[in-house]
């Protein structure tokens, strides 16, 4: 299966994208990874893309679908993948066709999760980071510290990322509908988005997101 992942910030999509990976046997392509594996394997994408990195500006639409493009067509990506991240506006999900239609390929499905706002903001807003080891994540409602600020592992100090404080993820909320939320529609004029609610637990999420898959690709 070909599958486009979407959803807000904090739905839970890198966690979901694993899973669904694993369970489809089809490799995960998230837009973090390419951009990470361009830049150390320094491809000439993945230079340009750090040039405008370091330069503090966006990375242009072309070199991001370049990278998606390259990273389709390994022979691990042949009976499918799981994109997440990408694409992120409705030009990349244009390109996106173009490229697939180029290599008489077509997407299958686009799962979208679907999380309420004020949750959204619950689940990044109420994180925090271990500063002795980063890894070390803990939520202040769902899996909170035995003592409040301090890391049940080593004992270090528990800090909120400047990046998780309210007002940041509401606006990192305000970016996803005005970019990323219009590939929804777009899609679903292709009758392809299939939804689904991710609140509850992580495999609660991945087992409604696997039957909802099933069923439209049988209903194909």
């Amino acid at each position: 299966m070909r599958i486009v992942l979407v959803g807000p910030p904090g739905a839970g999509k890198g966690t979901q994208a694993a899973f669904l990976a694993k369970n489809l046997s089809i490799p995960h392509i998230s837009t973090g990874d390419l951009f990470r594996a361009n830049i150390s394997r320094q491809t000439e994408l993945g230079k340009l893309a750090k040039s405008y990195m370091d330069a503090g500006n966006l990375v242009p639409d072309e070199v991001t679908i370049g990278m998606a493009k390259d990273r389709m067509e390994q022979p691990d990506a042949e009976g499918g993948f799981l994109l997440d991240g990408f694409p992120r506006n409705v030009s990349q999900a244009e390109a996106l066709d173009e490229t697939l239609q180029s290599e008489s390929m077509k997407l299958d499905a686009v799962l979208d999760l679907e999380v309420p706002e004020e949750e959204v903001v619950k689940r990044i807003a109420g994180r925090r980071i271990c500063r002795k080891d980063s890894s070390h994540v803990f939520h202040v409602t769902y899996s909170a510290p035995k003592k409040e600020g301090v890391c049940d592992v080593c004992g270090g100090e528990l800090y909120q990322r400047d990046d998780d404080s309210e007002e940041t993820v509401r606006k990192r909320l305000e970016v996803y509908h005005t970019q990323t939320e219009p590939i929804i529609d777009y899609y679903k004029a292709q009758g392809l988005v299939v939804t689904i609610s991710a609140l509850g637990k992580v495999e609660e999420v991945t087992a409604r997101a696997m039957e909802a898959l099933q069923r439209d690709e049988d209903g194909q």
